[in-house]
């Protein structure tokens, strides 16, 4: 269940943020992000048992941080929660916009009978990788020449009203802002398993795409190339920022073990969780970083949604996309809810205290995704920046303040131990100074 829930879109740039990073260095940071995160939720998980004389057993950490820090714990609290749903809930959208968009344009070309070529440099032969923002950096729309039958100005056509940044991510709202406006969203909860499912076949895609590409690597310790990225670079806190997120939990860490049969397995639990999370991003972001085909491509044309460097005409990436999206679209509505219930219910005591009221929430979250999607679709900066900044409260902040002030309540606060998650505040505040400093 906690492997299932904290597996999402990042997963999609690790491979990137490796290549930010540096290979090796990516490889290091994310063992060390993951046993540093492991340990903090260790921390809130051990949270309530360190209060003494009150029943805390329904209490959420948010409740924790109300007691040791009053209404600034509260309200911060549910700052930093709802930059973490939003900030889901906006790369939800890019990728939702990004996934719509090839998706249409393979059903388009395959029932047209259109063979379509991007124009954007990629490998010869079967298993074709493109670089989409070698041009301008910027990755390109719907820069495409067709070369065979059908009807050339219904392409253009197509073309123009089927765009992935102009066009895509207004034609979503008419099927997600009434999902958002469902009293209960229980009905989508029945899809989890589609989590499950997305993630192992994009386990089986990496597999047999780095088999049939094989293996490029070229270490350089501190140099670059035309082809290669060195093992160490200094760009790689975007790593860490991605990182962030994709092992946060904190904030439901014990709504979830609650359920939990055996409440003194929750340590072991959480241990197993995290190392088959922090397994699969290695898999994944070291196969896709190592097969990437350079030369003749470069590493650096590693996307930060790395299905984008495969073709829309890619079967295998086709079905990627596909079970992405529907996945996508049935989490969504069950995010926009929490980010609900979290807010209404803390400013007017009721989750849903009128259609007006739950429908301007709703379009404002909407539109942040449709405005992100149009102007800044790229879910690598999106990630890592939310990740870092709910981060800094969640995982390393409170966590380590709590400790901290209920050792020194018991009288057991040592210097050792105080030094210790002082630096841990520091590491996290760092990881977030450093994701607008590179």
């Amino acid at each position: 269940m906690i492997w299932n829930t904290m597996m999402g879109t990042s997963i999609l740039s690790i491979p990137w943020g490796i290549k930010q990073a540096g290979f090796t260095s990516g490889i290091i940071l994310i063992l060390l992000m993951g046993i540093l995160t492991l340990y903090c939720c260790y921390r809130v998980v051990k949270s309530r048992k360190m209060i003494p004389l009150i029943d805390t057993s329904n209490w959420e950490f948010p409740d924790v941080c109300k007691y040791y820090f009053g209404s600034f714990g509260q309200w911060s609290s549910l700052l930093f929660s709802m930059v973490s749903l939003v900030g889901a809930m906006v790369v939800y959208w890019v990728l939702m916009s990004n996934f719509l968009f090839n998706t249409g344009k393979f059903i388009y070309n395959f029932v047209h009978d259109i063979n379509v070529t991007d124009i954007v440099p990629g490998t010869n032969g079967s298993n074709k990788v493109i670089c989409p923002s070698a041009a301008s950096g910027h990755p390109p729309q719907n820069r495409s020449v067709m070369f065979s039958s059908g009807n050339s100005t219904g392409f253009e056509l197509f073309e123009e009203w089927w765009n992935k940044s102009q066009t895509v991510p207004f034609y979503l709202i008419a099927v997600l802002l009434p999902l958002l406006n469902l009293k209960s969203p229980s009905f989508f909860a029945k899809f989890n398993v589609l989590g499950t499912v997305s993630v192992v076949y994009l386990v089986f895609l990496v597999t047999v795409k780095a088999a049939r590409l094989g293996i490029h690597l070229e270490y350089n310790w501190f140099t670059e190339n035309d082809f290669f990225v060195p093992e160490f670079r200094i760009l790689f806190p975007q790593l860490t920022g991605v990182l962030t997120l994709a092992f946060f939990i904190h904030n439901c860490v014990i709504t979830l073990l609650q359920n939990n049969r055996n409440q003194e397995n929750n340590v072991r639990d959480l241990s197993i969780a995290y190392f088959l999370v922090g397994l699969t991003y290695l898999y994944v972001g070291v196969i896709i970083f190592a097969s990437f085909p350079s030369p003749p491509l470069s590493k650096e044309c590693i996307e930060q949604n790395f299905l984008d460097n495969f073709p829309s005409d890619d079967i295998m990436s086709f079905v990627a996309r596909i079970f992405l999206l529907f996945q996508m679209m049935t989490v969504y509505p069950l995010l926009g809810y929490l980010a609900r219930v979290q807010l209404l219910r803390q400013f007017f005591g009721n989750a849903y205290p009128s259609v007006f009221h739950v429908l301007v929430l709703n379009v404002a979250i909407v539109g942040a995704g449709v405005a992100m999607a149009r102007f800044y679709p790229n879910i690598g900066g999106i990630i890592r920046y939310s990740g870092a900044t709910c981060g800094l409260a969640f995982v390393f902040m409170y966590p380590s303040l709590i400790y901290v002030i209920s050792l020194h309540r018991a009288g057991q606060l040592t210097w050792p131990a105080l030094i210790i998650h002082i630096f841990i505040i520091l590491l996290g505040l760092a990881n977030l100074i450093a994701q607008f400093l590179l």
